[in-house]
């Protein structure tokens, strides 16, 4: 009778252990899909703002005034784009997308953040000692960029009754590196409307 219940009680711990586990189904979907799920700061929001603004950036008069005076294609470098919201978003992902952006173009030319040339420069230190003197490359021969893309991303939110409204706001400026000149400024707004009970912003 004590081996009957031993084994009821195992026939019980089983199922509770493996037939009350949730399921979970994933399905591949292409990169470039709106997928919006929490109604946060997600993929799509950056790689749209990236199009939109750097379309816009391209199209402004600065880029023909400059290459009307020097004769040459600007050279861009992106600084920092600071998280303002109380999200955690990941900035560099947005950066990637507007370098990306910028150098598709062919419109401009494009040099390394400061943290890409820390790491650029050893390699070049190094080959100064170990490679052969007809494929080291020079020391201070980097190309200096004529101007730096900043800006920030901020957000307003409003929830009431299981509805929110998320609206992001991001800015974007290009300066002039030698003047401080800002010879670019553009916004971009998105608003989305969430409806969920306890929705949590």
């Amino acid at each position: 009778m004590k081996t009957l219940s031993a084994k009821f009680l195992v026939l019980l711990l089983f199922i509770f252990l493996f037939g009350c586990g949730s399921s979970r189904n994933v399905t591949r979907t292409a990169t470039d899909t709106t997928v919006d799920l929490s109604g946060r700061w997600n993929d799509t929001d950056s790689r749209l703002t990236a199009e939109k603004m750097i379309e816009g950036l391209l199209n402004s008069a600065w880029i023909d005034d400059f290459v009307s005076a020097n004769k040459r294609k600007p050279v861009i470098i992106v600084g920092r784009i600071k998280n303002n919201t109380s999200e955690h978003i990941q900035t560099k992902i947005f950066s990637k997308d507007i370098e990306r952006e910028l150098i598709n173009s062919g419109e401009v030319k494009f040099v390394a953040s400061a943290e890409e040339r820390g790491e650029v420069r050893q390699e070049r230190a190094e080959q100064q000692d170990y490679a052969s003197l007809e494929s080291a490359k020079k020391l201070a021969n980097e190309t200096g960029a004529d101007f730096m893309l900043k800006g920030f991303i901020s957000t307003q939110n409003d929830y009431f009754d299981g509805e929110a409204v998320k609206f992001y706001q991001v800015d974007l400026e290009l300066i002039n590196l030698e003047t401080n000149e800002k010879v670019w400024i553009d916004t971009k707004k998105i608003k989305k409307l969430v409806d969920q009970d306890e929705y949590s912003l």
